[in-house]
C-alpha cells in the first residue's frame, strides 16, 4: 500500500508505476494506495488522479484511468504487508492512523534508493517530471529488493 497525503498525486502514480514494473517481470503482486487525508474524499467518493499526475503517467504510457482517492484506515494494516509513504509526514500520519507498527510494516519508498529522502510533493512544487522520477527510482529499488531478499523488505 503506497501513502500520501491526498492519494491524487504520488501514491496513485507509485501504485501505476509498481504495476507496471512488476508485470514487465511477471511477478504476480498486488499494489493499492491510499491518502492520510480526507481532503480529496467528498461524501465518500474520492477524485480522481490530479489532472498533472495522470498527465505525467500517460507521457510514460500509464493510464490511471478509474483510479479514486481512498483514505488509509486501521483496517489496512491486517491487509497490506507493506505501507509505503511517501514523505516523512505521511509516515507519522501512518502511525496514527494505523494505531503504531507491531510488525514494521511501515517505511519510507526513497529510503530503498541509496538516496533516502523524501519524495517532494508535486501539488506543492508543480513539478511532476521530478516526482515520477524519483517514484520510479524507489519503485524500481522497492521491487529489486522484494525479489532478491524478501525477508528484509
Amino acid at each position: 500500500m503506497f501513502v500520501c497525503h491526498g492519494n491524487i498525486c504520488r501514491s496513485p502514480m507509485a501504485e501505476m508505476i509498481s504495476r507496471r514494473l512488476a508485470a514487465e517481470k511477471g511477478l504476480d503482486i498486488v499494489f493499492a494506495s491510499s491518502a492520510t487525508s480526507t481532503e480529496e474524499i467528498w461524501n465518500g467518493v474520492g477524485n480522481p488522479v490530479y489532472p498533472p499526475a495522470r498527465a505525467e503517467l500517460l507521457r510514460h504510457g500509464i493510464d490511471p484511468g478509474g483510479k479514486r482517492a481512498v483514505q488509509l484506515t486501521a483496517a489496512d494494516y491486517d491487509k497490506y504487508d507493506l505501507f509505503v509513504g511517501m514523505d516523512s509526514a505521511n509516515i507519522r500520519n501512518m502511525h496514527r492512523i494505523l494505531g503504531g507498527d507491531p510488525q514494521r510494516k511501515i517505511r519510507r519508498l526513497m529510503d530503498y534508493t541509496p538516496r533516502g529522502g523524501d519524495v517532494a510533493d508535486p501539488w506543492y512544487t508543480d513539478r511532476f517530471d521530478v516526482a515520477y522520477a524519483d517514484i520510479l527510482q524507489g519503485c524500481t529499488a522497492l521491487l529489486q529488493k522484494i525479489t532478491e531478499n524478501p525477508e528484509t523488505v
